[in-house]
């Protein structure tokens, strides 16, 4: 079965949900799953099923993908980093002066509980570039971007004549350094890159003309699989960059040991530890998913004693209005440090500063 076979059969209705897992659901159990549903789609593929182990209710795959009573609460906001303010024109951002980054599609190949864009992912395509070429002219007309980043929704969801297309597009552009391509599927549909012949060809091939980088998200030591690994080789065998960007979220990934354990099988593979972002305080993820920042202090530092030098290649960033921002620790009574990584504003950059932050503050 090609990959896009295997995405059309995804799971994507209750009932089918209950019947994967031989489910006895009571009446009210399965109208509040299909209401849930409904207010955001569910669409899970067969494979990444197959690694939820359904006699364990604290799975913690099953909490990435299968949807919970918990998202009915909307608490919290569904723009946490401004993507709104930064939108220059529809389906493309540009809120750091280097990076342009476009928003190619509203489709993944399984949707996550925790998603930062729910408001778009598999909903609305309001926010979704429909005028390549304005885009494209944007950024060539800006010779201060030397990066783009193509994602979504996820951008191995596009054709390969799409994804041909960006990346001939950008590459021809002299001020351009290297494209980035953000994608789950060699975590939950890696049958998309190892099946598909023609899609590591295209991306040899301009490859060789510019820097080509995925960057993908591993949450957990789980998702690290034969066929997992195999989807990563086809990727470093042709010189692509792998780096991934992990999100610390309770229930799954909001210990130590875990968290040592997902970095130091990533670099055994070849994967580069770039981010563990501060889950978003998202609605419909933000009481379900966040860790309070002071507790995730604590964790990563733990995490790092655990960790050789190459799993160390990450910084834990909590990413909001003003831009990127680094959490470098809690060392004494309630203060934590802080210091910009990327930012917004011109005054903000690389600037240092401490919070008082109480027990259970999970942003600031």
């Amino acid at each position: 079965m090609d990959w896009q076979k295997e995405l059309e059969e995804n799971i994507t209705e209750e009932e089918q949900l209950s019947d994967y897992f031989h489910w006895d659901l009571s009446d009210e159990e399965a109208a509040r799953l299909k209401n849930i549903v409904k207010l955001y789609p569910m669409s899970i593929s067969k494979y990444y099923l197959s690694l939820i182990d359904p006699n364990n209710e604290n799975d913690a795959l099953s909490k990435l993908c299968i949807p919970s009573i918990a998202e009915t609460d909307i608490s919290g906001s569904f723009d946490t980093s401004g993507e709104k303010s930064n939108t220059v024109m529809v389906g493309l951002q540009h809120k750091y002066k280097q990076t342009a980054l476009i928003l190619a599609t509203n489709k993944c190949a399984t949707y996550c509980r925790h998603c930062f864009r729910k408001r778009l992912v598999g909903i609305s395509d309001k926010e979704i570039s429909k005028r390549f070429s304005e885009n494209i002219s944007y950024v060539e007309a800006r010779k201060e971007i030397n990066n783009v980043l193509i994602t979504g929704g996820d951008a191995f969801l596009l054709s390969n004549r799409e994804i041909e297309a960006y990346l001939k597009a950008f590459s021809g552009m002299e001020h351009i350094r290297l494209i980035r391509f953000g994608t789950r599927t060699p975590v939950v549909l890696p049958s998309r890159i190892y099946d598909d012949s023609e899609l590591l060809e295209i991306l040899k091939k301009y490859n060789k003309k510019k820097a080509i980088y995925v960057v993908t998200q591993y949450n957990h030591p789980k998702e690290i699989t034969e066929e997992s690994k195999k989807a990563i080789k086809c990727l470093t065998d042709i010189g692509v960059i792998v780096k991934n960007q992990t999100v610390l979220l309770k229930g799954v990934n909001n210990n130590h040991e875990i968290m040592a354990e997902l970095l130091n099988s990533l670099v055994s593979i070849g994967v580069i530890p770039y981010y563990i972002f501060q889950c978003r305080p998202v609605a419909g993820v933000k009481n379900q998913f966040q860790v309070p920042i002071k507790e995730g202090c604590k964790i990563i530092s733990e995490t790092r004693k655990l960790l050789n030098g190459q799993a160390k290649c990450f910084r834990y960033i909590l990413s909001n209005e003003k831009g990127k921002i680094e959490i470098i620790g809690n060392p004494e009574g309630n203060k934590v440090v802080f210091k910009f990584h990327q930012a917004k504003f011109e005054q903000d950059e690389e600037s240092i500063f401490t919070l008082d932050l109480d027990d259970n503050q999970c942003w600031i």
